[in-house]
């Protein structure tokens, strides 16, 4: 038999409506950017430092870098930039999972009759926006301060730009929903930092973002045999993330031609390797969090 004040709590819980569901959703995702805003190192770090890092990489490589498409090391390393603002600030959003956790937030987020889903997509969202708009930040400053693309092709770059706005929202909810698969079973911040390192910085620099993603070949250009090539061709090119980043330098830089790439699949196809996983990534996400019960009690 269950007992009847849970099944009063069960009653309560299947009456909520979408919109009180949604407005749950709504305020911890409220929550993160007040807790952004509020730390003011945090806010002037998450657009400079990227900034710096583009422009130290940018200048100090651009000398022994050859691009397919004809670009200098800076405008390459663009997008690689662009996806580290995504990268960083879903690990600073999601990590506020275990702190919260460590100070009592959480369980009472978790016990109150609107369910786990909310969490999730409130915690997503809202990293997600950060990062979003961190990152839009950062193309409008890089476009101002440093020109990245000639003056002729600045129309073209406008009118790509809601497809650019689109495929980084995309790209923030897969990394926000990937810090919340690491940090839901957590009971350390330490342990997040080495997990996420250990994950997502590799996962970054097999994408495509400090050189080229070669085809996946045993033969090199001199026709000598490489399978430390073929297999790392094979795992750049299984990264869901190197269809967002080709997709990204697409339009970022429309003038560029990939015709000569060794990689370099139809927009359809980033597209589509994008959305699938992302979904993925949220729906893992979302059985995590419904089916483990041991970190609701952790602290």
């Amino acid at each position: 038999m269950v007992p009847s004040y849970v099944q009063a709590d069960l009653v309560i819980m299947n009456e909520l409506t979408l919109p009180s569901r949604l407005n749950a959703a709504w305020m911890l995702a409220r929550r993160e950017w007040t807790r952004f805003f509020r730390q003011r190192n945090r806010v002037t770090a998450a657009v400079l430092q990227p900034l710096l890092f583009w422009l130290l990489f940018g200048t100090g490589l651009s000398g022994s870098f050859a691009s397919a498409g004809g670009e200098n090391f800076l405008q390459f390393f663009l997008p690689g930039t662009v996806a580290l603002i995504v990268l960083f600030t879903a690990i600073f959003a999601t990590i506020s999972v275990i702190e919260d956790r460590r100070e009592g937030f959480m369980q009472s987020v978790l016990v109150s009759p609107v369910g786990r889903f909310p969490v999730l997509i409130g915690k997503v969202l809202g990293g997600g926006a950060i990062a979003w708009v961190q990152a839009l930040l950062f193309l409008t400053l890089v476009y101002i301060v440093s020109g990245v693309t000639h003056s002729s092709s600045l129309p073209t770059v406008t009118a790509s730009l809601p497809l650019v706005m689109l495929l980084l929202a995309i790209i923030a909810i897969a990394m926000c929903a990937l810090g919340m698969i690491v940090a839901w079973p957590m009971e350390s911040t330490q342990g997040f930092h080495a997990i996420m390192m250990l994950g997502l910085m590799p996962m970054w620099l097999l994408a495509g973002t400090f050189f080229p993603i070669p085809a996946w070949s045993v033969h090199g250009p001199t026709g000598e045999a490489g399978w430390g090539g073929w297999a790392l061709a094979g795992i750049m090119q299984a990264n869901p993330l190197s269809y967002a980043m080709l997709e990204l330098r697409r339009l970022i830089n429309p003038t560029l031609d990939l015709s000569n790439a060794g990689f370099a699949p139809s927009s359809l196809t980033c597209w589509t390797v994008t959305l699938v996983a992302t979904a993925i990534t949220v729906a893992i996400a979302w059985m995590l969090m419904r089916g483990s019960r041991r970190a609701d009690t952790m602290v």
